[in-house]
């Protein structure tokens, strides 16, 4: 029997492994295969308050890990396939082989990057079709990408790619971003960015490896061709949340809902960074609530 059982090992969960541990609860932190949360997929951070250089995103999630380690936190390896909560303990199953019980859970489960959902973008994954830029711009030296958004991760994506590329057209179905200023700025200063407005991918285009995208304007109709070589997706992301369907209450997007700071609608049950975080999204809030999810979880469990 656990105090408390982590799902989830961004920052959030991490965060709240080290506030938990230092408790004397004895966390366990399941950490899914793809550990890390989605810092592993990002190059430089630099709004994480305590490095006034900067820090690589992996990096980051490395010395996180080690310092909830340090203070007893246990981790486990594997994918949580089913969880119940409708009594206490809770039970949490994972790689649907090894069943834990928990007297209180935390979700840190986190976002996954939303797809455009065209036919040929699911058939190139691998093959010119990316949401990691940090992953997989390396293979594009010398080459021209797209990358399609217009929020922080897409100006980040291009920005980064501009390393490899030769050039990086941002596609953008508005005809202003949603980045940051100073992101945006970056990529207007960076002459190896273009920027086409108004505009929506219809399809990638491609037999074995992408070749390039085809183009509709908004404004006015017109199809376009634009060759590449690859092509990355930063539109948004969804929380990972599916698995907690009909146990939880969640919003219309599938964001967990909480209240009195990181309580879910299951008392015991708490839920901190962007599985329940729609608005900012940020590695420094989603650590902040994983600290709010332990300190609220270590009081259930002093008054129960």
């Amino acid at each position: 029997m656990r105090n408390v059982v982590i799902i989830g090992s961004g920052p959030a969960g991490l965060t709240a492994a080290i506030y938990t541990a230092r408790a004397s609860l004895s966390p366990l932190l399941i950490e899914g295969w793809q550990s890390g949360g989605q810092l592993t997929t990002t190059t430089d951070v630099e709004n994480y308050p305590g490095f006034a250089k900067g820090i690589m995103g992996p990096e980051l999630m490395k010395e996180m890990r080690s310092q909830a380690e340090r203070f007893g936190s246990e981790f486990l390896t594997g994918d949580v396939s089913a969880v119940d909560f409708t009594k206490r303990p809770f039970s949490i199953t994972v790689d649907s082989e090894h069943t834990i019980q928990s007297k209180t859970v935390i979700i840190a489960t986190g976002a996954s990057a939303v797809p455009i959902g065209l036919p040929n973008e699911k058939r190139l994954t691998g093959h010119g079709v990316s949401t990691c830029a940090t992953c997989d711009g390396f293979f594009f030296r010398g080459k021209e990408l797209v990358v399609v958004g217009g929020g922080d991760s897409a100006i980040e994506e291009a920005t980064f790619l501009t390393k490899f590329a030769t050039k990086v057209s941002i596609v953008h179905r508005r005809d202003k971003l949603r980045a940051s200023k100073i992101m945006q700025q970056r990529a207007m200063n960076n002459e190896k960015i273009a920027f086409v407005w108004n505009t929506v991918v219809e399809d990638i285009l491609g037999g074995e490896v992408v070749t390039g995208v085809r183009l509709k304007n908004s404004v006015t109709g017109k199809a376009t061709e634009l060759p590449c070589a690859g092509v990355f997706i930063a539109i948004g992301h969804r929380p990972n949340t599916p698995l907690f369907t009909g146990q939880l209450d969640m919003d219309e997007k599938g964001y967990i809902r909480t209240h009195h700071g990181t309580a879910t609608s299951t008392p015991g049950v708490f839920a901190a960074g962007d599985v329940q975080d729609s608005h900012y999204r940020q590695a420094i809030t989603a650590a902040g609530t994983g600290c709010m999810a332990a300190i609220d979880a270590e009081r259930f469990l002093e008054s129960t």
